[in-house]
């Protein structure tokens, strides 16, 4: 197989979006083609969850090509739930790794605020199992709630920690200007003060708001390309070096041990085996923070700590930036936005800049691996990548 390239990439801001989605995604692709130098491409893949249900807009591949006027170039859409993007990603490099094509856009994009907050839960909640979960009202608040309280029973995490996860993450969303949530929080804020029980309100128990991502809209694009077009670029050479994706079981609660993210731990070594690196190697990480509970245990799963140390790690400073493994520098589901097709798309944005020295006052110092987590429904479909600077 052919090595794979990022030489080109492009973001919206992460917010409330008040255009057609097939523009939200065709913005990002505008700026990551010019990035890259290019003015065509060989193909594109479209990474996106709702648009038949939500906006009304199927085919949405062949909208955002006639928007950019790449026709003939292919395209399609894909669906993974809110491991999409990562999905379209994977798409992409396995056409050039290939030698199918030479240059490819990987593009996500979601436009979740065109209904209320209400019917998008509902929406994001056909992704747990229709029969064994959705049936009795199951929403994936409700999972991680649950799966949240089984973890601080089990290895001692608590409100404490959950609220510091929030705390950095919005912290590092400060120095982020495409984010959805930029201000900063306290601890006394959000869960020692008086007036904490309405700062921040029970959303799901254990968890509270502040320990889920906001409902946003945005769209963020990636060009891939073949060794030979990237080193004729000029562009830093940010090399995709490993590919790793798994799935559970869709119900929750068949899975033998609940608190294992099986699929997280699978995907991730898949991903470091192929780029032929291990967990320390690793000097920056995006993980899929859609709740709190979630950085720390894939923390642990990817292989960062010890099964059950990731919230000890978190209290000593480690996930922060200048820590020892810097964790969702751009803020996170949590603080920079979950619009989910273009989440995972946006979480390799992150690491392609960090690996480019270009996230100035958010910048990891000697960055050159970095690893992204790609989470789809409750851990059933997890898309990992490794991405090196050469």
């Amino acid at each position: 197989m052919r090595d794979v390239y990022v030489i080109g990439i492009g973001i919206t801001s992460f917010t409330r979006l008040e255009y057609p989605l097939a523009e939200i995604a065709a913005y990002p692709a505008v700026q990551a083609m010019q990035d890259a130098k290019l003015d065509k491409v060989d193909h594109m893949f479209v990474a996106n969850m709702g648009a038949g249900r939500v906006n009304r807009q199927t085919g949405l591949a062949s909208a955002v090509i006639d928007h950019l006027c790449l026709q003939p170039a292919g395209a399609e859409t894909i669906e993974n739930g809110p491991a999409s993007g990562a999905s379209a990603i994977k798409a992409a490099y396995m056409a050039i790794a290939s030698g199918m094509h030479d240059t490819v856009l990987a593009v996500g994009a979601e436009r979740m605020n065109e209904v209320n907050s209400l019917e998008a839960t509902d929406f994001v909640s056909t992704l747990s199992h229709p029969m064994a979960e959705a049936i009795y009202g199951v929403t994936l608040p409700s999972l991680a709630g649950m799966f949240t309280r089984l973890y601080m029973h089990k290895y001692g995490v608590t409100a404490r920690h959950l609220a510091m996860v929030a705390i950095k993450n919005h912290a590092n969303a400060m120095h982020n200007p495409f984010a959805h949530v930029r201000n900063l929080i306290t601890m006394d804020g959000i869960l020692d003060s008086v007036d904490a029980p309405t700062n921040n309100p029970i959303i799901a128990d254990p968890l509270r708001f502040f320990d889920v991502c906001p409902v946003s809209d945005g769209g963020c694009a990636l060009v891939l390309a073949s060794e030979e077009v990237a080193k004729k670029s000029g562009r830093p050479m940010i090399k995709l070096a490993g590919v790793g994706q798994a799935t559970d079981t869709h119900a929750v609660h068949d899975r033998p041990d609940p608190t294992e993210l099986t699929a997280v731990k699978l995907a991730a070594a898949q991903a470091l085996k192929m780029a032929k690196k291990t967990p320390q190697d690793v000097n920056v990480a995006e993980l899929h923070d859609a709740f709190t509970i979630l950085e720390i245990v894939e923390s642990e799963e990817v292989g960062f700590f010890k099964k059950g140390e990731g919230h000890l790690a978190l209290e000593r400073g480690e996930t922060q930036i200048g820590g020892k493994i810097p964790i969702n520098t751009s803020g996170g589901l949590k603080a920079k936005g979950h619009p989910v097709g273009a989440t995972g798309v946006a979480q390799a944005h992150e690491i392609v800049t960090q690996l480019r020295g270009e996230a100035h006052k958010r910048q990891v110092k000697g960055a050159k691996v970095g690893f992204t987590c790609n989470f789809g429904g409750f851990g059933n479909n997890v898309v990992c990548l490794v991405f090196t600077r050469e």
